[in-house]
């Protein structure tokens, strides 16, 4: 699938290296996610297998043969009733952030839901994370929940916000 100069296209085995580097960028930042040292490609091979692009896919985002971002759709629960409600992830490489990347892979993944029986997306996103907050709302994700002070990155303790949509 084609959006401007970007190509989004389902994640091979050879991508991961790059997927957790864009990863590996967001740690020292303690604003996107709550691990604190960086991750390796042998940790993270069983998460890319939970992928699949039938059902929970793993996109990357290329500019030039390059991979720019990254987008995962992760089962919420392991509880069968859990099924049509997935998490969404979305890791922006340094050089794209403020772009509008997060915009075209969000807008990709509402339109995708459908086909993916998916009908409710959570995000876990820390309070403090004013950027991806924002972006979530403007494509109409509602507060479904908050955990207060449940991370703690530093000695300070972060809320964790449960951001939600119904397709």
């Amino acid at each position: 699938m084609q959006y401007a100069n970007y190509e989004i296209v389902h994640a091979s085995r050879e991508d991961l290296a790059s997927i957790v580097d864009i990863y590996n960028t967001t740690i020292d930042s303690r604003m996107v996610t709550a691990d604190l040292e960086p991750v390796t490609v042998e940790s993270r091979e069983k998460w890319f297998d939970e992928h699949s692009e039938f059902r929970r896919p793993l996109w990357v985002m290329k500019e030039e043969g390059h991979i720019i971002a990254w987008l995962s759709f992760s089962s919420f629960h392991s509880r069968a009733a859990y099924d049509a409600t997935a998490e969404i992830s979305i890791y922006i490489s340094p050089s794209h952030r403020s772009k509008g990347i997060g915009s075209v892979f969000l807008r990709k993944a509402l339109e995708e839901c459908p086909r993916l029986d998916i009908r409710n997306i959570v995000a876990l996103v820390f309070g403090h994370n004013g950027p991806s907050l924002s972006l979530l709302r403007k494509f109409g994700f509602e507060q479904w929940g908050l955990l207060p002070g449940v991370a703690n990155l530093d000695g300070i303790d972060r809320d964790l916000v449960m951001m939600g949509k119904k397709i």
